[in-house]
C-alpha cells in the first residue's frame, strides 16, 4: 500500500525536486513489450537484436520517459497531474540490470496552472536522457492513502533457463529410455539429446516407436533401439543395462510408472540402495526468486516416519547437486503447532530433531509449518515462527502423495510453474515425465539428472 500528496500549484517553488531511484530489471522490458505492443528484439532480455551474437536488453526510450511520468505523478506535481506536452533528448542507453536516477526540478511557473519541469535520468556516471515536460498542476492539495494496483508475475522459467545452460556445458549423459512408444516420449528424449543434454538408448517395440517418431516428426537416426515388445520385461531389460554399464540413467516413455519402478525394486538385478525411493519436483514457480523443490507426490502414498526420513534426504541431496549450499526444508501439515490430533504434526517434529541430531544431513529442516507460513516471511511473522526455514522454504515435504501432488499441480495450473521431475534414491537418477509435461519441463528433468549424475560422479551429492 501507498500513500500519496500532492502539492498545488499555488504552493509550487522554483527549484523544488523531487528524485527516485529504480532498478531496470529484465521483468519491466517483459512487460513493457506486453503494455506497448512492441516485440523489437533489442529491448527483449533474451535476444540478441542487432545480430552481434549477445543479447542486448535495452531499455526502450519510452520505458525511461514512464519513470518520469511515475515521478511527476506520484511527488512533483504529484496525485492530479495532468501532462500537457514532454521533450526528451536521450544521450545514452539503459541494460536490463542498470540502476537508474530520475530527478525531476520545477523551472518555471505558467499561467493555467501549468507547471515546466526540468528532467534529467542518469545512471553512474553517465546520462541517459534529459529535457523537459509541462504539466498541469493540481488546484487543490490532495491526499490518497493505500493506493495499490493489482500485482504482475512474468512467467519466465529463468531457473530452468540456467538449469538447461548448466547441463549443456556438461557432458552428454547415457539414458536408456524405455518405451518411448508415444508422439511426447520419443519428442522429448530428442530434444534432449539435440540439446547435447543426453546420449538416448530406446528400449521397447520397434513397430510403435517407428510410429510414434511418425508422428512427432522428429529424426532418430543414430539411437540404438533394443526390441524389448514387452513393457515389463523393457523395463527389466532397461535396468539390465545400467547394470552393463550401457547407461546412467533411466528415463519412463509410454509405460506405467509402477512397472519401471517394479523393476528397479527388485531384490535381485534392481537398482535399490539402502534409502526408499521417492520423487523430487524441481519447479520454476514465476515470481519466486529460487527453485523450489516439492516432494513426494508421485511414488509413496502414505510414507511412514521412515520413509519420510528417505524422502527428506533424497531431496537435500538433489538440492545440493543443484547448487543450493544448504537447503532449507519445510515439513508441512495443515498446521504449525504439534498435536496429537494431526499425525503429520508428530512426523514434523521429530524429522526436525532428527536433523538437529544428525540422522538428516545437509539441510537445515524445521516442521510443522503450514504452506502460508512456509513460503511467506509475513506469514512466518504474523503466527510468531523464527528460525532459517519459517518463511524461506527451499524444499517442501508433504505429509503424503495426495497433498504434494495437489500442491505440484496447483503450482503448475494456477501459478504456472513448470515442473522437472526425478526420482531419487536408486543407483542412477530416474527421469520419470508424465504426458502432461511441456516439452521445456521434460528438456528441465533431463538436464537436472544430468547435474545430479555429474555431482555424484564427482562425489558432491
Amino acid at each position: 500500500m501507498t500513500s500519496l500528496t500532492s502539492t498545488p500549484h499555488d504552493a509550487l517553488r522554483i527549484g523544488q525536486e523531487a528524485m527516485i531511484t529504480r532498478l531496470c530489471r529484465a521483468e519491466d522490458l517483459i512487460v513493457f513489450s506486453h503494455a506497448s505492443g512492441s516485440l523489437n528484439p533489442l529491448h527483449l532480455p533474451d535476444h540478441d537484436g542487432d545480430g552481434d551474437g549477445r543479447v542486448e536488453a535495452l531499455a526502450p526510450a519510452a520505458w525511461i520517459a514512464a519513470l518520469i511520468a511515475g515521478v511527476v505523478g506520484n511527488q512533483l506535481p504529484g496525485p492530479g497531474t495532468r501532462y500537457r506536452s514532454q521533450n526528451l533528448r536521450f544521450l545514452g542507453q539503459a541494460q536490463a540490470g542498470d540502476t537508474l536516477q530520475v530527478s525531476v526540478r520545477v523551472a518555471e511557473k505558467l499561467p493555467d496552472h501549468a507547471v515546466r519541469l526540468a528532467v534529467m535520468v542518469t545512471r553512474p556516471e553517465a546520462v541517459i536522457a534529459q529535457g523537459e515536460v509541462v504539466v498541469i498542476a493540481p488546484m487543490r492539495h490532495h491526499r490518497f492513502e493505500d493506493l495499490s494496483v493489482p500485482g504482475l508475475v512474468v512467467q519466465s522459467h529463468r531457473h530452468f533457463d540456467a538449469l538447461i545452460a548448466r547441463a549443456e556445458g556438461l557432458a552428454a549423459l547415457p539414458v536408456i529410455v524405455v518405451c518411448p512408444e508415444s508422439a511426447d516420449a520419443v519428442a522429448g528424449a530428442v530434444q534432449a539429446r539435440d540439446h547435447g543434454l543426453i546420449v538416448p538408448l530406446f528400449v521397447g517395440a520397434p513397430d510403435k516407436i517407428a510410429a510414434a517418431t511418425a508422428e512427432a516428426g522428429v529424426d532418430i537416426a543414430g539411437i540404438e533401439i533394443v526390441a524389448v515388445p514387452d513393457h515389463r520385461a523393457a523395463a527389466l531389460r532397461a535396468v539390465a543395462m545400467i547394470h552393463e554399464g550401457r547407461g546412467r540413467a533411466l528415463m519412463k516413455g509410454h509405460l506405467h510408472s509402477d512397472e519401471i519402478l517394479h523393476a528397479i525394486l527388485k531384490k535381485e538385478g534392481g537398482l535399490r540402495t539402502n534409502r526408499r525411493l521417492s520423487h523430487v519436483f524441481v519447479m520454476d514457480v514465476p515470481g519466486l526468486d529460487h527453485p523450489l523443490f516439492v516432494t513426494d507426490a508421485a511414488v509413496n502414498i502414505a510414507p511412514d516416519l521412515s520413509c519420510k526420513v528417505s524422502i527428506v534426504q533424497n531431496a537435500i541431496d538433489l538440492a545440493r547437486a543443484l547448487g543450493l549450499v544448504r537447503p532449507k526444508v519445510g515439513i508441512l501439515s495443515a498446521v504449525e503447532t504439534v498435536t496429537a490430533a494431526i499425525p503429520s504434526t508428530l512426523d514434523a517434529a521429530i524429522l526436525s530433531k532428527m536433523a538437529e541430531r544428525g540422522q538428516i544431513t545437509g539441510g537445515d529442516v524445521d516442521g510443522p509449518l503450514a504452506m502460508d507460513n512456509a513460503v511467506d516471511p509475513g506469514a512466518a511473522r504474523a503466527k510468531g515462527l523464527t528460525g532459517l526455514v519459517a518463511g524461506r522454504a527451499d524444499i517442501l515435504v508433504a505429509p503424503n502423495l495426495e497433498a504434494g501432488n495437489m500442491i505440484a499441480k496447483e503450482l503448475s495450473f494456477l501459478a504456472h510453474a513448470e515442473a522437472a521431475g526425478l526420482v531419487m534414491g536408486a543407483q542412477v537418477p530416474v527421469i520419470l515425465t508424465s504426458r502432461a509435461d511441456s516439452a521445456r519441463a521434460r528438456l528441465a528433468s533431463c538436464a537436472v539428472a544430468v547435474i545430479l549424475a555429474e555431482a555424484a560422479q564427482c562425489g558432491r551429492s
